[in-house]
């Protein structure tokens, strides 16, 4: 994969077929990455139910636009995804989801399929560092290419999710839980992502940065105008852009301090072109963080003699999820995406055993109702980050 990285402004979704079309023709043109008659997997980002002015989700003029181009090469393009780990993968969740998205109006626009095959195939990766075994859904593997269509979002364990992280999105949804509770170390559960990857080997990526999500994401973060759609074909690059364009440290990326580590590149802003604007105009300076930062919950951004005490503090030092009753209804989306078995109904109202829990925010991700705060730590609130 090459090291170049295309941005193209789009200050809204009206303008975007004309701005995608833009992008893609930067990138040498949709004949590039689709051919007659090949199934191309849209593989979108659809966390949960969640409508396109939240930004949780790829937004569907985007999928549409990129669709329109695919078929205009004559391939035949199919939306696909499996939501979050605290929803089952079954033809009624993702019909539900696909409806409050924007994605099932979108394949009707542009006159294509929507993925309602709910089976996965368990496969072999020797090449993997990391992980050696994944179980894909099964409209990723039948597929001739993969088109990874991710949004430009902050995440509370990984600290921003993007190309890369887009791809946890074909392991399907209640077998992601398994994959936070055997990697609990964020730089572990970055390896993991790294290999799913290079495993998937998307053609092309476009990151969705019209509308961002920043501050607590990647499932109820704040919706931000960034007005930008990024294009490359290798993620790694991508990402690398993107969090410069975010404000996000690399040393507070673990997936790319992984890259940097497995020798993977390029790793840094200064080794990728940048084609279609200057990457330092279009850094968002106030870009929110979330209250968390990746690597073991931001324990390795203290100073080091409070590090030494970690065992001791490592509720004071760490941002905890904490149910707000008044809110939560009962769900169970939070139960099911625990990958601790750390939530039960107590009184109908989810209580979380702090003593299980991992940090790893699946319920907070994964609840509908916001009913999932983040609780700071005294001592964490004395020495965060600015």
């Amino acid at each position: 994969m090459d090291n170049k990285v295309y941005i193209v402004q789009c200050k809204d979704y009206n303008d975007i077929e004309d701005k995608t079309s833009t992008l893609i023709n930067l990138m040498g043109g949709m004949e590039r990455f689709a051919k007659h008659d090949e199934r191309i997997v849209l593989k979108v980002n659809l966390l949960r139910e969640a409508r396109p002015e939240e930004a949780v989700s790829t937004h569907p003029s985007v999928v549409a636009a990129v669709a329109d181009l695919a078929k205009a090469q004559g391939a035949l393009p199919v939306i696909a995804d499996s939501p979050g780990g605290g929803y089952r993968y079954t033809t009624k969740t993702l019909d539900k989801i696909y409806h409050t998205s924007g994605m099932h109006q979108a394949a009707k626009n542009a006159g294509i399929s929507l993925n309602r095959d709910t089976t996965s195939k368990p496969v072999s990766y020797p090449d993997g560092l990391l992980t050696k075994h994944f179980d894909i859904i099964s409209p990723v593997l039948d597929a001739h290419g993969v088109f990874n269509l991710c949004k430009m979002k902050t995440h509370l364990f990984t600290g921003m999710t993007g190309a890369i992280k887009n791809m946890f999105g074909v392991i399907p949804g209640l077998s992601k839980p398994g994959y936070h509770a055997k990697l609990q170390e964020v730089q572990r559960f970055a390896g993991m992502l790294l290999d799913l990857a290079q495993y998937v080997s998307a053609r092309l990526t476009i990151m969705d940065a019209v509308l961002a999500m920043e501050g607590d994401g990647p499932g109820t973060g704040d919706p931000r105008q960034v007005g930008l759609l990024i294009g490359a074909e290798n993620p790694l690059a991508l990402d690398v852009v993107a969090s410069e364009i975010m404000g996000i440290n690399r040393a507070e990326n673990p997936i790319i301090m992984e890259a940097e580590r497995r020798g993977l590149t390029p790793n840094r802003p200064e080794d990728i072109d940048v084609i279609g604007a200057d990457l330092a105009e279009v850094i968002v300076p106030d870009f929110k963080r979330p209250q968390t930062s990746a690597g073991r919950f931001g324990l390795d951004l203290m100073p080091w003699y409070l590090r030494m005490m970690e065992p001791l503090f490592k509720t004071a030092f760490t941002v905890r999820p904490r149910v707000i009753w008044h809110r939560c209804n009962a769900c169970g989306a939070c139960i099911e995406g625990c990958p601790m078995e750390a939530i039960d109904l107590v009184n109908e109202k989810a209580f979380i055993n702090d003593d299980k829990c991992i940090r790893c925010y699946c319920c907070h991700e994964m609840c509908p109702e916001e009913a999932i705060g983040l609780y700071s730590g005294w001592l964490y609130q004395l020495v965060k980050p600015v």
